[in-house]
């Protein structure tokens, strides 16, 4: 089962996924038995996302949930096909930033890395969800490396929405479901 969560910044769309997580937990009978993975795809690259970061490990922590994070800043659909078995249930946490880490390195061939990323999630056997940031609703950017971020984020939450069983908007904390 795919899960997109989409949101602008701060809207409670990752307090929001984990709280499918732990609603997850409770329903289950076997909730002992569930691995819960976190992909991080953020990177500490100054003392503003250091803070960020540290705010959602905070959050994290906050429930009796043992989380096992893993840290994939640009090679999601491998760490996703090594690390994700039957009885896991997944939280990638961004796919925007993702995106972001791909378009800064000049070697990276993201079509082909969207497209691998599309085919490990649809073969997975366990409950995913996944956090993206929604930047299609503003102004259209000036410069280039803007316009084409917004348009390839665009890209992926259509082309994961199609795959996906439900797919949520956050706006203030209050979730919208726009499918499933």
């Amino acid at each position: 089962m795919i899960h997109l969560v989409l949101g602008g910044a701060r809207s409670g769309k990752s307090r929001f996924a984990e709280s499918l997580v732990i609603r997850r937990l409770a329903e289950s009978q076997n909730g002992a038995e569930l691995e819960c993975l976190y992909f991080a795809t953020a990177e500490a690259l100054d003392s503003e996302m250091s803070e960020r970061i540290a705010q959602h490990q905070s959050q994290r922590n906050n429930h009796a949930i043992t989380w096992r994070t893993i840290e994939s800043p640009l090679a999601l659909s491998a760490a996703l096909t090594a690390n994700v078995k039957v009885n896991s249930i997944v939280l990638v946490d961004c796919l925007t930033l993702w995106l972001t880490n791909h378009l800064l390195q000049s070697s990276s061939d993201w079509q082909t890395t969207k497209t691998e990323f599309l085919q490990a999630i649809a073969a997975l056997s366990a409950e995913v969800i996944l956090v993206s940031n929604e930047v299609g609703c503003g102004i259209v950017p000036m410069g280039e490396i803007s316009r084409r971020f917004v348009d390839e984020a665009g890209w992926l939450h259509q082309d994961i929405a199609a795959i996906a069983d439900k797919v949520t908007l956050v706006t203030a904390g209050l979730p919208l479901s726009l499918k499933g």
